[in-house]
């Protein structure tokens, strides 16, 4: 039966399909089956003895990989760790600088929300960029002599007592608008603070170098660049003073009036936005600057408008640089008006028993609407130091004093003066006396422009100061603010006069003190400015802020008007590069620094 199934099974197989392979290949079948059956089998312990070995082998490596890593100083793994913060840190950062800071949103900036400059002063940045600047002016238009320093640094009639440190590190001398440009974008680059320098004749600390860095003095940039007579006007440098700009200019018939003083120059003018003794006439420094060429912050030349004298084209960037102080940018050029040279003028002087019937006298020729070029005040005081230092060739009455200036034609000067003294007598005037020639004339104007000297020249020791400031007030509360001014003068029992071109109601206070008497003195000028504030005043009329009256600009304008202020400042000057500190603090003041109202 077993062998019937047998054959059965073969025979079903035999009919099947078998595969058919070419020979060739079937040859390959052969050899590899010869092959596997000629290696030897693996038995499975032989396999996990095998992978054992391999996972040993691995591990050891790994051990002796650790055990050189802890074999490295920790030095080493410190270096290697830094270097690993560094390279991510450093990637993190150029990563976020692709992305642009968000622009401000607010229209001004409060002092609270900066942070403190970041000037390079380092010798070694100072120093490099002394190289930048021979290459630019010369080596010998390059200055780091310590007399030049010490002289740029402050000056005796500055009512701003500098710290020892605020000296600059080198003093440039350019000569031309491209200089001063490349001088800029040297110091904007290397952010190095830059103080400019004109006649150095400001009281307020205008060019004191609170944070060092360099100083820019004008003093190569001292001419006439174009004087067009048939338009009345003249293009002149910063370091041109005044003065001789009127001497060159009378040879044309032609008069620049603001006349602040002696030794003031252009540029300076400008800064501050001066005005003089016949400012109650002309007007001031603002009334008689037509255009600017203004190097800017980072070395940008701007110039802000042509010479036409009106013109609405734009925002009046002229005015906006006129009074900042060299804060906004360097002027290098100003294009000024002039006006004809009076045909006539003359001088009158009348005293008086007080320096409110002074000051009274003042307010009706004011009212009265006499076109008088010039009027200006000395108290008692003032008047017996003129005697006392021999100032002027002759002796005057010692009580208030009011110096009247004509100008017209002769019969209009004729009639002004008679007009005058008709209103000195009905004021208790003591006297008049008007002049009868040039030499006359020029006799009696000099006590008014040797007040300061003669107060200077009263010094009882090398370590007396003298300080000097200004206030304005409306026309009628000028009589209020001299009388209390001149009271509280007396009760400080110090030095002290009272002088000014108070045709405009605008008069100086000149004090002589001691270290000792600082505060006293302090006392005095900060009650004479709150009470021209309080009278809806000016803490300062012609002078400037500078360093010492920044502070008094929020109790005159408002906190939101000087946070206006800064904000211009920042948009000009990002760097604050720029006369630092001066006008408007760009850094938060330290405590006990700003006195209580």
């Amino acid at each position: 039966m077993a062998r019937a199934n047998a054959l059965a099974h073969r025979a079903l197989r035999s009919l099947r399909p078998q595969p058919t392979f070419p020979v060739g290949q079937c040859r390959w079948f052969a050899l590899s089956a010869r092959r596997a059956n000629d290696k030897p089998q693996q038995s499975f312990k032989s396999q996990l003895y095998e992978s054992t070995q391999q996972r040993l082998k691995r591990e050891r490596a790994e051990q002796e990989r650790f055990a050189q890593y802890q074999t490295q100083s920790p030095g080493g793994r410190y270096a290697a760790l830094v270097f690993a913060l560094v390279f991510f840190s450093t990637g993190a950062y150029y990563l976020g600088s692709l992305r642009p800071a968000g622009l401000p949103s607010s229209s001004t900036t409060s002092v609270s929300d900066l942070d403190p400059p970041k000037h390079n002063v380092s010798q070694s940045n100072l120093q490099a960029a002394w190289a930048d600047f021979v290459d630019i002016l010369g080596k010998e238009n390059v200055s780091t002599a310590p007399g030049d320093l010490e002289m740029h640094a402050g000056s005796d009639w500055s009512s701003y007592w500098r710290k020892e440190d605020e000296k600059p590190f080198l003093i440039l001398y350019p000569s031309s608008t491209e200089e001063v440009s490349r001088i800029m974008k040297v110091c904007h680059q290397r952010v190095i603070p830059v103080t400019p320098y004109s006649g150095g004749t400001s009281l307020e600390g205008h060019f004191a170098p609170t944070r060092g860095g360099v100083c820019v003095d004008f003093r190569r940039m001292d001419r006439i660049l174009e004087l067009h007579p048939r338009d009345l006007d003249v293009v002149v440098q910063p370091a041109l003073g005044w003065e001789d700009l009127n001497e060159e200019l009378s040879k044309d018939g032609l008069f620049f009036p603001p006349d602040p003083g002696p030794g003031a120059m252009i540029g300076g003018m400008v800064g501050t936005g001066c005005s003089g003794t016949n400012s109650y006439r002309y007007g001031t420094m603002r009334e008689w600057v037509l255009s600017l060429t203004v190097v800017l912050a980072d070395g940008t030349v701007i110039k802000t408008r042509q010479r036409p004298r009106k013109s609405s084209a734009g925002y009046d960037l002229t005015r906006l640089f006129i009074g900042s102080e060299g804060t906004l940018g360097l002027v290098t050029e100003a294009t000024l008006k002039l006006t004809i040279r009076p045909k006539s003028q003359n001088v009158a002087v009348a005293s008086f028993s007080s320096i409110q019937n002074a000051a009274e006298c003042v307010t009706h020729v004011v009212e009265a609407g006499i076109p008088v070029a010039g009027v200006e005040i000395l108290d008692d005081v003032q008047m017996k130091c003129i005697n006392a230092s021999q100032s002027t060739s002759r002796q005057w009455k010692e009580s208030p004093t009011l110096f009247f200036k004509f100008t017209g034609t002769p019969v209009a000067v004729k009639e002004q003066v008679g007009m005058v003294q008709k209103i000195v007598s009905n004021t208790s005037g003591r006297s008049f006396e008007f002049a009868r020639g040039e030499e006359e004339m020029q006799e009696l104007w000099s006590a008014r422009k040797q007040a300061l000297w003669s107060v200077m020249a009263m010094k009882r020791s090398p370590e007396d100061h003298v300080w000097t400031t200004d206030v304005a007030v409306p026309m009628s509360k000028l009589p209020d603010i001299i009388e209390a001014t001149k009271k509280d003068m007396t009760q400080s029992r110090l030095l002290a006069g009272i002088c000014g071109h108070v045709g405009d109601g605008n008069f100086h206070a000149i004090i002589l003190f001691n270290d000792s008497e600082k505060k006293i003195a302090e006392g005095v000028v900060h009650r004479m400015v709150k009470r021209a504030v309080e009278m809806e005043g000016t803490v300062t009329g012609e002078h400037g802020v500078g360093l010492v009256k920044r502070d008094y600009l929020e109790h005159e304008l408002g906190e939101s008007t000087v946070d206006a202020m800064r904000r211009l400042k920042l948009a000009l000057d990002p760097l604050r590069l720029l006369n630092c500190d001066k006008v408007i603090r760009t850094e938060q003041p330290a405590p006990g620094e700003v006195k209580e109202w």
